[in-house]
This record gives structure tokens, C-alpha cells and sequence, in this order.
């Protein structure tokens, strides 16, 4: 389970930016992730309260925004969504497709005190 791992990150970076920007609590973290990351959210959710316990963001609420995967179909010349790596495009059935978003996992937003 990456999860852990992922939010032992997530931990890290908060502690970094609590040092420089002086706060002392994390009451909310809102992270996207994107489809094609291979981040399973429930375990995201589960890994994150164990990680954060006895720190500066125990008990903080974790919210997660998903992002769509999307592709530039080479054949198409446009973008579409895809649910999967290795997809076919959904217009033309074709699979020379580049990735354009939904592969990444970011903290987008934090309430702190």
C-alpha cells in the first residue's frame, strides 16, 4: 500500500511549511488526485489518519478532489477522457494517446490555525 507512503509526504511537507509560515494546527487538508495516478482514495483516506496521528494534523479533515483523466488522441487531434492508462480513445478506438492530466496527487488547499 503506496497510501502510507504518499501521506507520510504529505506529513513532511506540512511540518516543512508549518516551520516557515508559523502555524501551529491543520484543521483541513484538500488534496487532488487524478485518475490515472494510482491512488486508491480509500486507502488515502485510511493511511492519512494513521499517519497523522500524534502531529500536527491529527484529526484534521482530509477531503479529496478527483481529477479526470484526459489524453491528446494523436489520431484525433484532440483531447478526450480516459479511464485508464493504455485506453483506447473513445472517439476512434485508436491508442497513440499522450496522458494531459489526471496522473498527479496534490495538496491543493490547507486550513490551519
Amino acid at each position: 500500500m503506496h497510501e502510507m507512503s504518499l501521506c507520510e509526504g504529505v506529513l513532511q511537507v506540512l511540518q516543512t511549511e508549518a516551520e516557515k509560515q508559523g502555524f501551529h494546527r491543520v484543521k483541513t487538508v484538500i488534496l487532488e488526485i487524478g485518475d490515472l495516478s494510482s491512488v486508491e482514495p480509500e486507502a488515502m483516506r485510511f493511511s492519512f489518519d494513521v499517519v497523522m496521528k500524534n502531529s500536527l494534523a491529527e484529526n484534521a479533515n482530509l477531503t479529496i478532489e478527483n481529477i479526470p483523466g484526459t489524453a491528446w488522441c494523436m489520431q484525433c487531434s484532440k483531447n478526450v477522457l480516459i479511464k485508464q492508462r493504455y485506453d483506447e480513445c473513445p472517439d476512434c478506438g485508436g491508442y497513440q494517446l499522450q496522458v494531459v492530466s489526471g496522473d498527479e496527487m496534490r495538496i491543493k488547499e490547507l486550513e490551519v490555525e
